[in-house]
């Protein structure tokens, strides 16, 4: 493939490092002419200084044949607007972007990004999945395949207390995938048997957060538990 990273930054570096390895072909574009004079050595013709929010520079850098193209710079403002030009002008089959800010993931969602890093939800859900009492936890989103990876306690009032996996009826759309106990976790073989305490992890279609909570936890308010994992990371505006 041939990619096209927007940011020479130490995600952006190690990204284009590690594509390399794996026999890709891949330029970089950078706008600070420091780091940019510091990295032409290493990668030679295969950096571009400029600004990759011009047409000209993503041009120069080869994006109209581009296969994917890596949005990284540390303005988010910058990666909506590379992966916005990357989707609408050169209809670049992949398009990867960063959010620092993650108030900022909505707009890049519009615009058609495939994939969304952003280390502050990423840090939160980890958090989250470390405290010592939490009833539900969005782990992981997996945009591409529109599933969601959640984790859910199993109360003393689950109605699942006792039962072995076989006897589980989820809700639509929902996968139980694995049971974390004690800290271990194991996947959610037939006859595994779920007991207070435990947290099983689910797949989710989108939307499909509550019924998973009513089913499991009906004597909790579905909204009031998916609200307390909704933590706001709030970041420089």
């Amino acid at each position: 493939m041939f990619i096209v990273i927007v940011g020479a930054g130490k995600v952006g570096l190690n990204a284009a490092r590690t594509l390399g390895h794996m026999g890709h072909e891949v330029v970089v574009v950078e706008q600070r002419r420091s780091r940019y004079n510091l990295l032409v050595p290493e990668l030679e013709d295969r950096i571009v200084y400029g600004d990759g929010t011009e047409i000209l520079i993503l041009e120069h850098a080869g994006i109209a044949r581009a296969d994917m193209v890596v949005a990284v710079t540390g303005d988010d403002e910058d990666n909506v607007i590379i992966a916005q030009m990357a989707r609408m002008k050169w209809d670049v089959p992949k398009v990867v972007a960063r959010v620092n800010n993650p108030r900022n993931i909505a707009t890049f969602r519009l615009v058609g990004v495939d994939a969304i890093m952003c280390a502050a939800t990423r840090l939160i859900s980890t958090i989250m999945h470390e405290l010592p009492v939490h009833k539900f936890v969005p782990l992981l989103s997996l945009r591409r395949e529109n599933l969601e990876l959640v984790e859910l306690e199993i109360a003393d009032s689950s109605p699942f207390v006792g039962k072995e996996v076989r006897e589980i009826k989820p809700p639509d759309e929902v996968l139980l995938t694995a049971i974390i106990r004690g800290g271990d976790a194991r996947l959610a073989a037939p006859d595994e048997t779920l007991l207070t305490g435990d947290y099983i992890l689910c797949l989710v279609r989108p939307g499909r957060e509550k019924e998973l909570i009513r089913v499991f936890l009906p004597e909790e308010v579905a909204e009031e538990v998916q609200a307390e994992s909704d933590i706001e990371v709030i970041g420089e505006q």
